[in-house]
């Protein structure tokens, strides 16, 4: 599992939440109750809660006026503006244990929306697909984005909340079940991923942490600002969470060419 500087992190005996929030005077953790974060130099908040588990839902309540999400939320059961709920990603149990991917020069790619691929548009309906898919030659299945969206219908290219597989289309557990029988029929399973832009609408980033964003201007409104240490470490975690805690094989990247404050090196070098 990947110990990225985002979202929390579980221990046996609780977990440590932590928000980047430096234009926030002061940050809470709320679940059951308000647990104030302690603040650091860097603008970094962090909190240990001891009753934190799998499960359980949360926010991050910014200057006593402001609910928000937790930006690396691993899922979003009531959508872009609701709580963010706590995944213990060791608990999924893989069957594939011994997949070890394919050879590129063997990829035949399937590109994938997952709304609209079977009449439930879910991630386990797929898998009843999987076989079909296989036998025509299909080597590779890529999904198109699942960073959480606002609302129930989007192609994914407006994802606010980039580690969280949109909760319209089942549960993390459904996602890494599709991903473990696509790899035990021998289909590699990637993934489109959006690092050049933030969808409009559930996006609070500029609220509590402006740094995000520069003046430069995209087709989709202000360009993400990688020459920030932080900011760049967000879009580096969020690949190895993709790798690591679901096991897709790899990743697509989206219109690359409007990542334009890449900062230096690139960040695409840096995922890389």
């Amino acid at each position: 599992m990947s110990e990225g500087r985002f979202g929390p992190i579980m221990t046996p005996d609780g977990a440590t939440f932590r928000l980047w929030a430096p234009a926030a005077r002061d940050v809470s953790v709320v679940s059951d109750c308000a647990h104030k974060m302690a603040k650091g130099n860097d603008g970094w908040f962090t909190a240990r809660v001891a009753s934190a588990r799998a499960g359980m839902l949360y926010h991050f309540r910014i200057d006593d006026e402001l609910n928000v999400p937790d930006p690396a939320s691993a899922f979003q059961p009531a959508d872009v503006s609701g709580p963010s709920e706590v995944v213990n990603h060791d608990r999924f149990q893989w069957k594939a244990t011994d997949w070890r991917g394919r050879p590129w020069h063997e990829a035949v790619i399937l590109e994938c929306h997952v709304g609209t691929f079977t009449p439930e548009g879910t991630y386990r309906a797929i898998i009843d697909k999987l076989d079909h898919l296989a036998s025509t030659g299909v080597t590779a299945l890529e999904l198109m984005p699942l960073g959480d969206f606002a609302g129930t219908r989007n192609w994914g290219y407006d994802g606010v909340l980039w580690y969280a597989p949109d909760h319209v289309y089942g549960t993390p557990d459904d996602l890494k079940e599709l991903i473990d029988q696509a790899h035990l029929r021998g289909l590699m399973v990637f993934l489109d991923v959006v690092y050049n832009h933030f969808g409009p609408e559930g996006n609070y980033l500029g609220h509590y942490a402006p740094q995000f964003f520069c003046d430069t201007q995209t087709p989709w409104g202000s360009a993400i600002d990688y020459r920030i240490p932080e900011v760049r470490a967000f879009a580096i975690d969020n690949a190895l969470h993709w790798l690591d805690n679901y096991r897709f094989d790899g990743l697509r990247l989206h219109a690359v060419h409007a990542i334009v404050e890449p900062g230096e090196p690139g960040i695409l070098t840096d995922i890389s």
